[in-house]
């Protein structure tokens, strides 16, 4: 229990994203495949891990496996498996990552990243759950729950011909959308102060503290890194200054410069509606992109799932 709710506080606890972990915990008590969308390094495999924390699989493996990470001759050994001798270099039997999350959640990050033969055969999969290893013309069964990720415009990859419109649809039965943490209020806060705790603990090294000007630096910062960028500048500080005060001075030039390398919007002495201005935002994205919703969402740093959920929310499509 204490180490469930320790990884939650690690996520995260601003309004938007626990309001996105009481929505995976209700996707969590079923069996359905679930989708997190959203950019790199907003934590999807941690969310992964959340999801299968709180189903009935909880006991049984949790594997993962970076699509994007395996040559294309690779894929599908991995996944599905080989026998011996199926290809130069088979030493011996593989019995592939399904295999080795029977009884628990297979977690496939960069999804998109899949070769099409792949998809192909992951698709014959989700649908009947029966898969055969590379030289083996025996069919094998498997249970296990599919928790897919990825930063990519699906439906945009699915028009280019290079994601199977039918594994699309079957993937994206429950989709979630993970906001990048420039959206999470407060938690850029939270998340420094863990990660410097956690970090710390690994290194055997006294933490450091941030003043208040530092901290405030790091709340305006974009962070286009997401929740990888913040780790990564956590430890290089946490090694650079163990048991110090973390001052402005002693961060990056990109967040210790306020616009160096973010665009700013000067808020009108009289105010304004932040609804109207997001309207206006998402026409005039329509407007460039010549009513292509795909490269509009791109314009505006989202996916096409969320671009036209907000098309949607204001009545614009």
């Amino acid at each position: 229990m204490n180490r469930t709710s320790d990884n939650s506080r690690l996520l995260g606890e601003s309004p938007e994203f626990t309001a996105l972990l009481r929505s995976l915990q209700v996707a969590a008590a079923t069996d359905v495949t679930v989708l997190l969308l959203g950019e790199s390094g907003t934590g999807k495999e941690r969310l992964a891990r959340f999801i299968h924390a709180h189903s009935r699989r909880r006991e049984a493996p949790f594997v993962a496996i970076n699509c994007a990470a395996l040559p294309d001759g690779l894929a599908e050994s991995e996944l599905f498996g080989h026998r011996k001798g199926a290809f130069t270099g088979a030493s011996g039997d593989n019995p592939g990552r399904i295999a080795a999350a029977q009884g628990g959640t297979l977690f496939l990050d960069e999804v998109a990243e899949m070769s099409l033969p792949v998809q192909s055969k992951l698709l014959r999969f989700l649908e009947s759950g029966e898969y055969q290893r590379v030289g083996d013309t025996l069919c094998r069964q498997s249970d296990v729950r599919i928790v897919a990720a990825t930063h990519a415009d699906l439906p945009a990859l699915v028009e280019e011909g290079r994601f199977r419109q039918d594994l699309y649809y079957r993937l994206n039965v429950v989709p979630f959308q993970v906001p990048p943490l420039r959206a999470r209020q407060g938690d850029v806060r939270r998340l420094v102060k863990a990660l410097t705790r956690q970090l710390a603990d690994h290194h055997g090294l006294p933490a450091p503290r941030y003043d208040r000007e530092a901290l405030e630096l790091l709340e305006n910062y974009h962070w286009p890194g997401n929740i990888r960028e913040l780790r990564n500048l956590c430890e290089r500080l946490l090694i650079l200054f163990p048991g110090k005060t973390i001052h402005p001075g002693n961060l990056p030039p990109e967040i210790r410069i306020p616009g160096r390398s973010r665009w700013r919007f000067v808020l009108p002495e009289g105010g304004l509606r932040l609804e109207e201005v997001e309207q206006e935002l998402l026409l005039q994205a329509l407007q460039q992109a010549g009513g292509n919703q795909s490269r509009a969402a791109r314009l505006l740093g989202m996916s096409r799932y969320a671009f036209i959920y907000r098309l949607k929310k204001y009545a614009l499509l």
